[in-house]
C-alpha cells in the first residue's frame, strides 16, 4: 500500500497537501483556490483506489483564510460528484487567528477497504506528467478520473498506483520492487507527475483490449528493461 495509514477495522486514510499555490500575491504559483483544492482531492482519492478503499468522509484543512473556505469546498465537491461520490459528507476547519502570506491547505480522507481479487495484471500508464501551471494547460491529456473510477466499478481496471513528484521511472520501481529496471516510453518518465497527472493502471489480461478503447489515446502499456 502506498501513502495510505491502514487503521483497524478496514479504516484508510490517505490526505495531500498544497502550500504555496492559490490566489494569494506571495504564491509561487498561480491558481484559484477551487482548482488546488480539486487536485489535492484528486491525490488523496487514488491513494484511497491504490489501498483498495472506497471513501466514506473528506476532511479539509485550511490554513489559507476563512474566505477561502467555500472555494475550497466547491473543488472538493466537483471531484466527488465527477467519480458519482457527491453523498460523502466533507468537514474540518480553518485557520482564523494568523494570517499567511502564502496559501495553504491539505484534504484527508477516511475511507473503507473493499473485497480484494487478487489476479495477475498488466500495467499501463493512463496520463502525462506535467507539474504547476502545465496542469492546467494540458487538462485534456491528464489521467481521467471519471474513467478510472468506471474501469474500476467494472472490474477492467483491479490495480492503482498514483504517480506524483518522483515521475513515472521511480514509481515504477517501487511498483515493480526492480530498482534497475528502465522505462522505456516516449514520455518523460524522470519529470514529476504533480497532482497525479499520471497512473499506472493494473489490467487483467482479459479486458486489456477493452480498457484500450476506454481510455483512449492517453493509455500506454507500462514497458521495462
Amino acid at each position: 500500500m502506498r501513502n495510505a495509514l491502514k487503521l483497524p477495522n478496514g479504516f484508510v486514510v490517505t490526505s495531500d497537501n498544497s502550500a504555496g499555490i492559490g490566489e494569494k500575491q506571495a504564491d509561487i504559483v498561480y491558481a484559484m483556490n477551487d482548482v488546488v483544492s480539486y487536485f489535492a482531492s484528486r491525490v488523496a482519492l487514488l491513494e484511497q483506489w491504490a489501498a483498495f478503499a472506497e471513501v466514506d468522509s473528506v476532511i479539509l484543512q485550511n490554513f489559507t483564510s476563512e474566505a477561502a473556505w467555500d472555494s475550497y469546498m466547491i473543488g472538493i465537491k466537483r471531484l466527488l460528484e465527477e467519480v458519482d461520490l457527491g453523498q460523502v459528507p466533507i468537514s474540518g476547519s480553518s485557520e482564523s487567528n494568523m494570517e499567511l502570506m502564502q496559501s495553504a491547505m491539505s484534504v484527508t480522507m477516511i475511507g473503507r477497504t473493499r473485497e480484494i481479487v487478487d489476479c495477475d495484471v498488466t500495467w499501463f500508464i493512463n496520463g502525462q506528467p506535467y507539474v504547476g501551471n502545465e496542469v492546467l494547460e494540458n487538462i485534456d491529456v491528464i489521467a481521467d478520473m471519471n474513467k478510472i473510477k468506471e474501469a474500476i466499478a467494472n472490474g477492467w481496471v483491479r490495480k492503482v498506483w498514483p504517480v506524483g513528484s518522483k515521475g513515472i521511472q521511480a514509481e515504477a520501481k517501487t511498483l515493480l520492487k526492480d530498482e534497475s529496471l528502465v522505462v522505456v516510453s516516449e514520455l518523460d518518465v524522470v519529470k514529476s507527475a504533480g497532482p497525479s497527472t499520471v497512473v499506472l493502471l493494473g489490467i487483467p489480461p482479459e479486458y486489456v483490449e477493452l480498457s484500450i478503447r476506454h481510455f483512449g489515446n492517453e493509455f500506454r502499456e507500462l514497458i521495462v528493461m
